[in-house]
């Protein structure tokens, strides 16, 4: 992860285990707003509010008309009233890497626009589907950039809060393909050493077939600890190779 400032080239668009960044132009907006609830009362001074349900939505993909099976946006997402899990990582002037933010979770696809030579994906606002998870926060951070695994991971891993946390969070992950089984999890631990990092608990995919695109959210207790750094993990079952993203958001309120 570099710091500073960065341009839509670098953020990378992954819906349902599909990797649509070659046929995506523009994206948003990425909504995260709480609606500001107002309690003044008459011997207030001063006016007060609290914040109250969030609302939350992708807005809207924009991308070029391609009926690929295996990548087209057209073949896989000419659809409306379908959940999707959408992670947007967002590389920080490079491609995205470990510790860039992301945007992500799932969301009602509204409908699909052909306009030639472009198609719109529209995304419903506000979307109720995150409300399942218990968490009303899409941004997290990437624990592991789209690329391929073939053994266990032994590196360290990020500081996303600067300290440990109690209110749990959720990961979602996005496999593009692999030639078998695997189980994807999330670690912690309180010191950024390989030996100190174990599985967060609740934090895993459990083995999952990666040998067709797969996606899923995950969330933890939302009382939860979460200690400070985090990594990827992949434990391989008859699988040999995984090529994945892997995202967690953690709470903090």
């Amino acid at each position: 992860m570099a710091p500073g400032r960065t341009t839509l080239k670098h953020t990378r668009v992954y819906i349902d285990g599909y990797d649509m960044s070659g046929s995506s132009r523009a994206l948003g907006p990425l909504v995260w707003t709480l609606d500001e609830q107002d309690l003044t009362c008459i011997s207030d001074a001063v006016k007060g509010s609290l914040m109250g349900h969030a609302t939350l939505g992708v807005g809207a993909i924009n991308g070029v008309m391609d009926n690929t099976a295996s990548s087209g946006m057209h073949v896989n997402f000419n659809a409306s009233g379908v959940k999707r899990a959408v992670m947007l990582p967002i590389g920080i002037r490079a491609e995205p890497a470990q510790g860039d933010p992301v945007y992500m979770g799932e969301f009602e696809q509204q409908g699909y626009q052909y306009e030639a030579p472009y198609v719109n994906i529209q995304f419903a606002l506000p979307s109720s589907s995150n409300a399942t998870l218990l968490y009303d926060k899409p941004w997290g951070y990437l624990l592991h950039a789209k690329g391929e695994e073939t053994a266990v991971n032994t590196a360290i891993g990020i500081d996303d809060n600067a300290a440990s946390s109690a209110l749990g969070g959720y990961m979602m992950y996005q496999v593009f393909s692999g030639d078998g089984t695997a189980t994807i999890k999330v670690q912690d631990a309180a010191t950024n050493l390989n030996g100190s990092f174990s599985d967060l608990s609740g934090g895993t995919s459990g083995s999952i077939d990666c040998t067709t695109p797969k996606y899923g959210i995950v969330a933890i207790g939302k009382t939860a600890t979460v200690r400070r750094y985090l990594r990827w993990q992949i434990v391989l079952g008859t699988a040999t190779t995984v090529t994945f993203a892997l995202s967690f958001v953690r709470a903090t309120y």
